[in-house]
């Protein structure tokens, strides 16, 4: 019995050591890994790709950085309103600024336009007899003449019988005067000078061969005629302009009709000089409205003595004192503005302390100098983003918050957008998707020939990529010979003409500045430029081809830049051979 005791003392003690030494551990073994529970609940994202989320710190799977803790101060806010880390906003280069009221201190609107021939100062010589040209002595279109040069020789048997009329009329003018009157102006109608008429009358001698002289000076034209053709009487033989003078016409938008009169000064520059600026006045503005383009010819008479504008050649005006209608103006930079379809949209700050952001709505109005009025939806006061704004919407859209492509706010996949270039999104549910994108409405003429610019512009992304300057800068020239045959004309709605031309204007700026530089560095900042207007432009009018649009945030020194390609394969132009598939594809446009 005693033996048995034993035993059960040794067992309660062994318990009672094991309970000391165990159990503590084991208390803080389960806390320990209530711990760790706590700390895997922490998501980690990429500052410039939020759409990557990991349970665990590491580096971004698309571009390599340090991913950070996803910040959970979003909490409480509105369905529509969303947040970017203080980094993602370093990087990306987002500012902002207050809404203002109070007249704009650019009161400056620009035009464009083309140099024509001054209509009132052409002419057209013409023939005054019926014959068959001898000899033409101007032999091209653009050869200077003066008034009284010799322009040809007409043999005509018409004059030939006048001649002979005038020499029997000299002969018995004494007894008839009024018949030898009436044979000398006869030949004057005919254009034939006082001296050819009295040398005819003295020598009496026919002359076979008539010449015609210059009426005016200038410069031809146009040639009608060629040697050995038999003309008729009244025929039109050159077109003679005189370029001492030329007109700008310029196209005004229906909206901007009242912002013109005539008299304003005119600032008149040509990309074909860039330190020349011509000044000169409002001298008409067509009182006829073309209803094709809703727009109307305002028109400036140029002095040009000197010749450095040659008709057809592309000018912008800069006209100042333009002054809105409204007494105050609500006004904001065009680069606050992102335009889709018939939306205006900007994005609004909520928080001066916190970046929390919020897409609006607004309705634009003139647009004057490099601002636009706001006639409906932003209130003095409002703090908006003016740069980095397509980061921001990209941003919204990630985020599946409203934006530019997407009204309702649904979370889309980047990459995986539906026909005619509207974003298709896709639920978790895998539901029916949804187009939210709207597109204007063109001809495929208009299109076919967005997409000849299209196709140069992929030629310059393949000359970047290959660091070939010289080849950047050949491209260049032949992207901006098909920009001018892009038909504006084509769009019939007046929003989208209008944005045609800014966008137009931009692409021109930007492929100029890289055609005129050998830099390879400068011509990748400038096709940064070029690859947003390009993007907007076939986004709103489309090419009938899918495009894709891809993203690299280290580009342009870790701030980003977006790039158009035919293929899905990331092969980025901003760096060469160093970083060829940096990068990533964030929007298919078809």
């Amino acid at each position: 019995m005693k033996k048995y005791i034993i035993y059960i003392g040794i067992l309660a003690a062994g318990l009672l050591l094991g309970w000391l030494f165990f159990g503590n551990s084991s208390n803080k073994e389960i806390a320990h890994n209530h711990e760790t529970i706590t700390e895997t609940n922490q998501m980690w994202t990429c500052s410039m790709h939020p759409q990557i989320m990991q349970p665990e710190t590491g580096d971004c799977p698309i571009c390599g950085m340090d991913l950070i803790p996803v910040e959970s101060s979003s909490e409480g806010l509105l369905a529509d309103q969303f947040k970017l880390s203080e980094n993602a906003m370093a990087l990306a280069n987002i500012q902002t600024s207050i809404v203002g009221n109070g007249k704009s201190e650019d009161n400056t609107i620009k035009l464009s336009g083309k140099i024509a021939e001054n209509e009132e100062a052409n002419a057209v010589q013409v023939s005054y007899f019926s014959g068959r040209l001898e000899l033409l002595n101007v032999s091209f279109t653009g050869e200077k003449v003066r008034k009284g040069q010799l322009l040809a020789t007409i043999y005509s048997p018409e004059l030939y019988a006048a001649q002979q009329e005038l020499i029997t009329a000299a002969s018995i003018k004494d007894s008839q005067p009024a018949l030898y009157r009436a044979v000398r102006n006869k030949l004057k109608l005919w254009k034939l000078s006082e001296s050819q008429i009295n040398q005819i009358e003295t020598s009496g001698k026919v002359k076979e061969n008539v010449p015609v002289y210059a009426t005016v000076s200038g410069t031809v034209s146009e040639k009608l005629v060629e040697q050995g053709d038999y003309i008729k009487q009244g025929q039109p033989l050159f077109k003679i302009a005189n370029l001492s003078t030329v007109w700008a016409n310029f196209d005004v938008y229906e909206n901007q009709i009242d912002l013109f009169k005539k008299g304003q000064e005119v600032s008149i520059t040509t990309n074909a000089y860039d330190n020349k600026k011509l000044k000169g006045i409002v001298d008409f503005i067509d009182p006829v409205l073309d209803t094709s383009t809703r727009t109307v010819k305002l028109r400036v008479v140029l002095n040009n003595k000197e010749e450095a504008f040659k008709p057809g050649m592309f000018v912008e005006a800069k006209i100042k004192g333009i002054i809105s209608n409204n007494e105050h103006v609500l006004a904001i930079p065009s680069s606050a503005v992102l335009w889709t379809g018939k939306r205006s949209v900007v994005y609004i700050k909520l928080d001066s302390k916190e970046s929390v952001f919020q897409m609006r709505d607004i309705i634009l109005g003139h647009k004057i100098g490099d601002n636009y009025e706001v006639l409906e939806g932003l209130n003095n006061g409002d703090e908006i983003v003016t740069n980095g704004t397509f980061t921001v919407d990209a941003a919204a859209q990630l985020q599946g918050k409203k934006s530019m492509m997407n009204r309702d706010g649904r979370k889309g996949i980047t990459g995986h957008e539906g026909p005619l270039g509207m974003e298709t999104t896709t639920s978790v549910n895998n539901e029916k998707p949804f187009n939210t994108n709207e597109r204007v409405n063109i001809s495929k003429d208009f299109q076919n020939q967005l997409k000849l610019v299209f196709n140069d512009y992929i030629h310059l992304k393949d000359a970047l990529v290959k660091d070939d300057s010289k080849k950047v800068q050949s491209e260049s020239k032949r992207l901006l010979a098909n920009l001018s045959i892009v038909d504006m004309k084509q769009l019939e709605n007046n929003e989208a003409h209008n944005h045609w031309m800014s966008l137009e204007k931009e692409i021109k700026i930007a492929v100029t500045s890289m055609s005129k530089t050998s830099k390879i560095a400068a011509q990748r900042i400038y096709f940064k430029n070029l690859s947003s207007y390009l993007t907007n432009a076939i986004e709103v009018f489309g090419i009938n081809e899918k495009v894709y649009h891809q993203f690299c945030p280290m580009a342009d020194d870790n701030n980003g830049a977006y790039w158009l390609s035919k293929e899905e394969k990331v092969i980025n132009p901003y760096f060469g051979d160093t970083m060829l598939t940096c990068g990533e594809v964030k929007q298919v446009i078809e």
